[in-house]
């Protein structure tokens, strides 16, 4: 078990159940990464909160330095000698990752024009390619245009995970591995949703940014 699952089930013993899961997560997102690939992420309410926060602590140095690569750094130098410098002390490593929450125009329109419960699926096709994640939020399991992302996110060829309470709802019969808080009522299953991404995050970073 990694340091931030351990730390993890220490705090929240109640999540020891979602164990095998989360080491699942952990592989998947790996995968993903490891292929050049990136996350896309939905939710609604507190979950497209929590879309936004996922990809704050993915797309910078969350637990960690993320120095970029030398050769990135000698670029900028040759490029602008004068700037490249600031430049490169102040980017930092990124795990691509898109919140399909902020798209305020697009969704608002699709809502409008053409479904409101495609908002999500209509980004996936968009975005989305084989391999990779789209991380799908529903505390029931059961929020249509989250399930409609995850319908076409798995016709696409991409890797599905859930963060669901402990019925799944529709989602986990789409999703390859649901983590489903063992709860039942929305905000506690997205007060345990949200020390579980953290957590996974923590992972993340650990394996592509090693100190």
């Amino acid at each position: 078990m990694s340091a931030p699952f351990g730390k993890l089930i220490e705090k929240y013993p109640d999540l020891s159940a979602c164990l095998l899961d989360l080491e699942r997560a952990a592989e998947m997102l790996s995968a993903c990464y490891r292929a050049g690939g990136q996350v896309l992420i939905c939710g609604n309410g507190g979950s497209a909160a929590d879309s936004e926060h996922v990809v704050g602590e993915l797309m910078k140095g969350y637990l960690r330095r993320r120095p970029i690569p030398a050769p990135t750094r000698q670029r900028l130098l040759d490029t602008f000698p004068d700037q490249g410098g600031y430049l490169a002390e102040h980017l930092q490593g990124a795990l691509p990752a898109i919140s399909l929450v902020s798209q305020t125009a697009l969704t608002t329109a699709y809502a409008n024009d053409v479904a409101p419960d495609m908002i999500f699926a209509q980004q996936v096709y968009a975005y989305g390619k084989p391999g990779q994640v789209l991380m799908a939020i529903s505390t029931s399991g059961n929020s249509m245009n989250v399930v409609r992302a995850a319908q076409v996110a798995r016709a696409l060829g991409l890797r599905i995970l859930g963060f669901t309470g402990q019925g799944g709802g529709k989602l986990a019969a789409i999703c390859e591995v649901t983590i489903r808080v063992p709860y039942d009522d929305a905000m506690t299953v997205q007060e345990r949703h949200l020390p579980i991404y953290h957590a996974l995050c923590a992972v993340i970073e650990a394996e592509f940014f090693p100190e």
